[in-house]
């Protein structure tokens, strides 16, 4: 594993709490040294979320679109792929055919070839069943048994978090990382299902809450 580098689909750990000290001290002093752009990296996003999707994972930054879409849980770690990138203006036959069809809901009204980013954010918060909230990530870099890793403060519509990750495509690196950082029985979640927790749209608490 190469930090930056394109491999095949990766596995994922990931948690979201309040803090996670011991193991980010732990991932901190197991990791072998990383290329100084990943030693911190800060970066504001916006994720569009939809109470009738959990499988599509939809972000904007910097005028451009990501879709990654959930494939597989393979002992308890989640494999997703790139759906879709895009950018702004973005055409209406992407937004037909690709972006709102990910969020499983009902389409608009599109009379235009065309929309800015501004005029696509309106229509997600005309929509009761999409938010689009903002994400600012300070992430700071590691790698553990070959495996891709991040502790990272998180502020989503301004609700500070701790998230810490662990990914490779090789499962049983994962599980190692997992079990020298001390994080066993921590749950894995996603962005999407941490933010949807953070706004009210699910019920459900962080770990360590």
């Amino acid at each position: 594993m190469k930090i930056g580098e394109i491999s095949k689909p990766r596995f994922e750990f990931r948690s979201f709490g309040q803090c996670f000290c011991e193991a980010h001290k732990r991932m901190a002093r197991l990791s072998v040294p990383v290329p100084e752009k990943v030693w911190e990296r800060e970066s504001d996003e916006i994720y569009i979320i939809s109470r009738k999707n959990d499988i599509n994972n939809t972000k904007i930054r910097n005028g451009k679109m990501d879709i990654k879409t959930y494939v597989q849980t393979v002992d308890g770690l989640e494999q997703w792929n790139p759906l879709m990138k895009g950018e702004f203006p973005i055409s209406r036959e992407v937004l037909e055919n690709e972006v709102f069809p990910a969020f499983m809901v009902e389409m608009p009204a599109l009379t235009k070839d065309v929309y800015s980013y501004e005029e696509f954010i309106e229509m997600v918060k005309a929509n009761p069943d999409l938010a689009a909230v903002r994400v600012h990530k300070q992430r700071f870099g590691y790698m553990v048994n070959d495996t891709i890793c991040e502790v990272g403060n998180v502020l989503i519509n301004g609700a500070k978090v701790v998230t810490i990750n662990s990914e490779s495509t090789e499962i049983e690196d994962i599980k190692k990382t997992i079990a020298d950082c001390g994080l066993e029985g921590v749950e894995n979640i996603n962005y999407l299902q941490a933010i949807k927790r953070v706004i009210g749209m699910s019920d459900k608490a962080l770990a360590n809450e």
